[in-house]
Order: structure tokens, then sequence, then C-alpha cells
């Protein structure tokens, strides 16, 4: 890295792809970053935050018009909607307004990354082509990654920035606060299950364990952004990034279930969203005995995302091959990833 400061706009910082690619900077010399999201962050040195609603036009052109500095756009926001015709306006308005207000004053922006995921393949629409790649045919709209993709192209033309778009799997690792994280989901299902002496159930349904998937660990996600963000061979692309391997939850699920010393039971379909809802006071007296860090358990709140994942009956993967042809060398085996992060739950105090 050149000793001139490269400055990351980090948009969706509280989220597990924003979280991570922080930690990740934090970690290099070089870098500048600064996090946006509705609730902001705590300042530390080298990262600072910004609270702004980004779906306020105004808001965004008051609190990010002096981010003269920027050098490269993260975008991982997201705003969850009903339907899939409603995630589009609020979606591509966010984006536009940070892409607005910054870079009219970042003189010196480089590149904006995108993130999208395998909704641009329909994926949450049913069974999809797999393995899904960057060159198959779009579905029918409505598709905001798509919509985020078109804008970006369209607003790049004659400019000297470039942008990225990089389409993760299920994304697993760190973050607390956020919906979207299957490895919280995981860890505090697998720890109450073992606070309560029971075996670990695969909570979906049986036609859903037997699929044939891929995963994405956020801190592969995490170096995969950066080197879309700064290699010349990765610019006004789209990248699949995903570990690499494939799995069975009927092969991954008893490798887990060992992770924290409990016996496997036969899959037993549940509503994770029901079942879950009423265990704070398990979850405040594991805080007390095991002495974890003082999490309420309003902010363990995965279990719709979870319960979306486990339900997936079709395969789900993607071919992450082009990302490698063009010089993305990151890959993990995927137990060896769970392994490690459900380690790093402990290692943090968020679970036994």
């Amino acid at each position: 890295m050149s000793s001139t400061k490269n400055v990351a706009l980090v948009v969706g910082a509280n989220g597990i792809a924003g979280l991570n690619l922080i930690e990740h900077l934090e970690a290099l010399d070089g870098w500048e970053v600064i996090g946006l999201s509705r609730r902001g962050g705590e300042n530390r040195q080298g990262v600072r935050f910004i609270s702004v609603d980004l779906l306020d036009a105004a808001d965004s052109r008051e609190k990010l018009s002096g981010l003269t500095q920027v050098t490269h756009i993260f975008y991982a926001a997201y705003q969850d909607r009903p339907t899939l015709a409603e995630l589009v306006a609020p979606n591509v308005a966010m984006l536009v307004n940070v892409v607005d207000a910054v870079e009219p004053v970042a003189r010196n922006l480089q590149h904006i990354n995108l993130m999208q995921g395998y909704k641009v393949y329909g994926a949450q629409l049913g069974p999809f082509k797999t393995p899904a790649r960057e060159t198959d045919a779009p579905h029918m709209p409505p598709a905001f990654n798509v919509d985020q993709q078109v804008f970006l192209e369209q607003r790049q033309q004659g400019k000297a920035w470039t942008w990225s778009a990089l389409r993760p799997s299920v994304v697993v690792g760190y973050a607390m606060g956020t919906p979207m994280n299957a490895a919280l989901a995981i860890s505090v299902y697998a720890s109450m299950s073992k606070e309560l002496g029971i075996p670990l159930r695969f909570p979906g349904p049986p036609s859903a364990y037997d699929i044939l998937m891929d995963i994405t660990d956020a801190r592969l996600l995490a170096h995969a952004m950066l080197w879309a963000a700064t290699s010349p061979k990765a610019a006004n692309q789209a990248f699949n990034i995903n570990n690499g391997d494939q799995f069975r939850w009927s092969e991954l699920w008893p490798k887990i279930a060992r992770m924290f010393d409990l016996e496997v039971a036969p899959p037993l379909p549940i509503s994770l969203v029901e079942t879950m809802a009423d265990k704070a006071p398990l979850w405040d007296r594991m805080v007390a005995k095991h002495g974890l860090a003082p999490t309420p358990y309003t902010d363990i709140n995965p279990w719709r995302h979870a319960q979306g994942m486990f339900s997936i009956n079709f395969d789900f993967l993607a071919d992450p091959s082009k990302a490698r042809r063009h010089g993305f060398p990151g890959h993990i085996e995927t137990e060896t990833m769970f392994r490690e992060v459900f380690a790093d739950y402990r290692r943090r105090k968020v679970i036994p």
C-alpha cells in the first residue's frame, strides 16, 4: 500500500459486511475509515462514524457534503421491505443519495464497491440455475440489486472512478445487532440447546437438509471488497464471492454439534421466529451463569434470517472462478470457518 492515505466510506457500517470490512481495514496501514449507519457508532483511532438517514436526501447532503477526502465507497446498506417491489425504491434511493452527496465533493474518488448477492440470480424467488455465473441472464424485475448496478454503470460513464459489484452467498461472521447473521443464530441456538440439555436438531424441513449449498465467510468477503476496490483487473465488473467449497447440512450439522459438545438428533422443522421469542429469561440466566458480555436479548435478533436460510430446499450455489481468474486468491473451508467464527463469539464473551 502506498504512503498516500486512502479514505474508505463504509455505508452500512454496522452490518455484517461493513463491520468486518472496517475491522480488516483497521489492521492495514494507509487507510482511514468513515462508517455510515442510522445508529452511528463509537469513534476510535482511524475510524469515525456518522449517523445519517440515507433515505433523506437532504440529511445525506448535509452530513456527507464535507467528505472531500473519500477515495473509496463501500456500499453495503440495506433496507428491508415486505415485498420485492417495495424493496426497490428505498434501496436505490439510499445509494443514489450517497453518490449524489459524495461524488461532487470527493475529487479523488477512485472506486465504488456495491454489495449484491445471489438475489441477482433470483435466489429469493425459488430454484435458480446453479452454479450461478455472472454471465447468467437477468430475471424478470423487480430486482433492486440490478437497478443499483445499472445506476452505477450509468453514473460512471466518462468518470475517472470505477465500480465493482460483489455477489456473496449467505454471509457468516461476527456482528451484533444486525438481523442478517446466521452465525449468531447458530451460536445462540446451539448454546441454548446445550444449556437445556437437549440435542442439536436442524430446525429446517427435511427437504433442506440435503441440498447442496455454499456460504461466504465475512472475513473473506472483506478481503474481496478491498481487492475489488483496488485491483485494476476488477474494475467495472461483478464477481461471485464464496468460500470456494460446497456442503450439505446433513454432513455439516453433526460437525457443528460437535463444536458445541452436543449430540445431534434428526431434523425437526420449527419456526425459529416463534420458538426463540420467549428465550429472554433463559438468555439472561446464561449471561449471568457464564459471565458473558451483557448483551440484551433484543440484540439477538437473527431468527427470521436464519429461518429463511434453513428453509432453502433447492441447491444454492454460484461459481466463484471469475474472481479467481481475475486475481482474487481467497478461499476457506466452510467447516473451518464455522469453527473459527464460533471461537470468535466465545472470545468476545457472546456465548459460553
